[in-house]
């Protein structure tokens, strides 16, 4: 991972206040942003949700729907961060029994002055909150965790974690 020199802070106002940044100088570009997640449960949790016996429902499916949805709602959550348009939110949620869980990855799209990180971490956060919520009565144990940015593109550089 490339550690970018020090800088000045984008979001303080000259006086030592918080600020959203002006972005109107920035160039339209194609922007883009991966984040994963997981959630660990007990193997008995995790089959109920493959076998979609959980009493809520649909666990995946309805995980899916709330982080677009969470994605979306971003700039609703955190402070600073600017509201957009997005063109695309892509959220996947996979069983992995050697967690043994779910493992979540959110992709968002735009194009746009800003990029969409945060967006997809929200993402694949509020998805596995969802998990949490619709099959605590399995498993009220269960851990999320590993949220970060895997990559980004668009604007003035690109970044990408190597497995």
């Amino acid at each position: 991972m490339k550690r970018r020199p020090k800088k000045a802070l984008t979001h303080l106002a000259a006086d030592g206040t918080a600020r959203m940044v002006d972005v109107s100088p920035k160039p339209v570009t194609a922007r883009m942003a991966r984040a994963r997640g997981c959630i660990r449960m007990g193997t008995i949790a995790l089959e109920a949700i493959r076998s979609h016996t959980i009493k809520k429902g649909d666990v995946l499916s309805v995980a899916r729907i709330a982080g677009i949805m969470a994605a979306k709602r971003t700039a609703d959550l955190v402070p600073l961060c600017h509201p957009l348009n997005l063109d695309d939110v892509q959220v996947d949620l996979v069983p992995d029994p050697k967690l043994p869980g779910i493992r979540a990855q959110a992709i968002v799209k735009t194009v746009g002055r800003t990029g969409v990180e945060m967006e997809a971490i929200v993402a694949v956060t509020i998805a596995l909150v969802t998990v949490y919520d619709m099959a605590k009565s399995a498993d009220r144990g269960m851990e999320i965790g590993d949220i970060s940015l895997v990559e980004k593109s668009g604007g003035r550089t690109d970044y990408r974690i190597v497995d």
